[in-house]
């Protein structure tokens, strides 16, 4: 596994996020998931985040990215949906007809953290330090 690093850390965080649009409305095309792919590039760049894979229903996203330990996600989350709803209304003014009241995303969302080694092995692996040691 390869590791990022920094002055002061070396991590490797990758998060699954699924946004859904509000009440599943199905208004997403390849076109506009495109549109909202770019749009969450440039933004993740000012948050340090990069995008690993991207894919798309008509009505949510499910996208894999990598992060930095300083990142504050729920904020770069938020400025994602504001941005995104708000281009995504403008440029595609055919999506306003089909959404409730304009709103494009749902408030919630899914964010999970992946990669590394399962659960049930890191536990054993902390409950497990130091045993070694001492049995010598």
């Amino acid at each position: 596994m390869k590791l990022d690093s920094n002055n002061h850390s070396v991590f490797s965080l990758n998060y699954h996020l699924i946004l859904c649009i509000k009440y599943r409305k199905k208004v997403l095309t390849d076109e506009i998931s495109e549109y909202a792919r770019d749009i969450f590039e440039r933004i993740g760049e000012n948050y340090h985040i990069s995008l690993r894979e991207w894919n798309h229903d008509t009505d949510h996203i499910n996208v894999l990215f990598k992060a930095h330990p300083k990142t504050e996600l729920s904020k770069f989350i938020n400025a994602y949906k504001s941005a995104s709803s708000r281009l995504i209304k403008k440029d595609f003014p055919e999506v306003k007809t089909k959404l409730w009241k304009e709103y494009f995303w749902s408030q919630s969302f899914c964010l999970t953290t992946v990669g590394g080694a399962p659960l049930d092995v890191l536990k054993a692996y902390i409950e497990h330090q130091g045993k070694e040691a001492k049995t010598r």
